[in-house]
């Protein structure tokens, strides 16, 4: 920033006509580009001291904490918690929480009364409050009653742009993101696990359909980001995925597997590197084979997808999510690789602690497995599976990101 500045500075001096007004004008200019450099200074110090907090809070943890900050997990209950799950939660109080349908079937001052009751309980546990979060791309993928926070398919969008044109459909997409993010955070919410930004390809229509923003992988990204501009405007965190992509049949029932050379795979990561260039803060990672980056493990089990490919080669610096490991995809250490023949089945708890290991920074659990996972995180800190200073890394991400939406409290 500061060099761009100064070439600025350059060329508006040296290209001047010279006198009174020229030296007026350069005067403006250079008081311009000084306001500029003050900004952009006072925003990185700003950065700074909230990444150098989290880095203390999470540092001050202890492990039963820690090892819940990096949960986010499924409730039961439906206006209140059920008395089973507010002893869960006050075992591990989790860094996050999903609600799905069975939770959202009400009213809205339901919804409120079971979110504001989940945050206070989590908050008073762990001194932090959770994300609260939900997946609402829109289309078929809402978890509310018709009318709540409602958004159109994502496909729709697509259609829009050749009628009308990229602008208007993208700042449709804006338009209706903001005004659905803002029904959200009005329930409680401040996550979304949306918007998915793969585009459509032969390979993940199936499983895909109408949740794409069509098969461009330049408007796919320039949706995406839209649509993550109006969510955070209303004051909601988006989650984009499910990066590095999907394959096949629905991953929830089916083996995905990503055959593309390095070439192809860059190509379909396209719109994850646009977002995550344009600063994008939260990704879902897919259970996605991908045999040219890693021929043994998925993609949520990788660091070689992770931690080499996304962080390293792509310069992303947000919260690495890995999708729900109950799925068939996440079924074996490499699922849906040649690896994976006569390998045994993972618990997603064992899962989940290889997931943290290679470089993810929360898990997705189910209720039932709350517990477990969570006492699968304080044994594999203690025989070493999970190493203490990882497990810090991946709560001070997300921390981080609280910090920066006023979930933590000032001390």
């Amino acid at each position: 920033m500061r060099l761009l500045c100064s070439s600025l500075l350059f060329l508006f001096l040296f290209s001047s006509c010279g006198g009174r007004a020229g030296n007026t004008d350069n005067n403006v200019v250079v008081q311009e580009i000084e306001e500029i450099d003050a900004a952009a200074a006072a925003k990185t110090a700003e950065i700074e001291a909230a990444r150098t907090r989290a880095n203390r809070i999470a540092a001050s943890l202890d492990d039963r904490l820690l090892a819940a900050q990096v949960i986010i997990s499924g409730i039961d209950g439906r206006g209140e918690l059920t008395p089973g799950m507010r002893i869960l939660l006050g075992e591990c109080p989790a860094g996050a929480v999903i609600l799905f349908r069975y939770n959202l079937d009400t009213d809205n001052d339901a919804i409120r009364s079971l979110l504001g009751g989940t945050a206070a309980l989590i908050k008073d546990e762990s001194g932090i409050y959770p994300f609260v979060s939900v997946d609402h791309e829109g289309g078929y993928v809402n978890r509310f009653l018709p009318g709540v926070a409602a958004l159109p398919a994502a496909l729709t969008y697509w259609e829009m742009a050749r009628l009308e044109g990229w602008e208007a459909a993208l700042g449709k997409i804006e338009e209706d993101s903001f005004g659905a993010g803002r029904q959200l955070n009005d329930l409680g919410f401040n996550l979304n696990f949306a918007p998915v930004a793969e585009y459509l390809t032969d390979d993940n229509r199936d499983f895909l359909e109408n949740r794409s923003y069509g098969p461009d992988p330049v408007f796919a990204a320039e949706a995406a980001a839209s649509f993550i501009r109006g969510m955070d405007r209303a004051g909601v965190l988006c989650a984009a995925k499910h990066f590095p992509g999907s394959a096949g049949a629905d991953p929830h029932r089916f083996p995905s597997v990503l055959r593309q050379d390095r070439e192809g795979l860059d190509r379909l990561i396209s719109p994850f590197a646009a977002l995550v260039r344009g600063g994008a803060r939260a990704l879902m990672v897919s259970h996605s084979a991908v045999p040219a980056i890693d021929s043994e493990n998925i993609a949520s089990l990788s660091a070689k997808v992770m931690g080499g490919w996304l962080r390293r080669d792509l310069g992303y610096e947000g919260i690495i999510i890995s999708d729900d490991f109950s799925m068939a995809a996440a079924s074996s250490p490499a699922a849906g690789s040649l690896a994976a023949a006569g390998m045994p089945r993972l618990s997603s708890e064992e899962a989940a602690i290889r997931s943290l290991a290679a470089g993810a920074d929360m898990v997705l659990v189910w209720p039932p497995d709350l517990r477990r996972t969570h006492r699968a995180f304080l044994a594999a800190l203690e025989d070493g599976r999970l190493s203490r200073d990882r497990l810090r890394e991946a709560a001070s991400r997300v921390i981080y990101e609280k910090i920066r939406m006023g979930l933590v409290d000032e001390n």
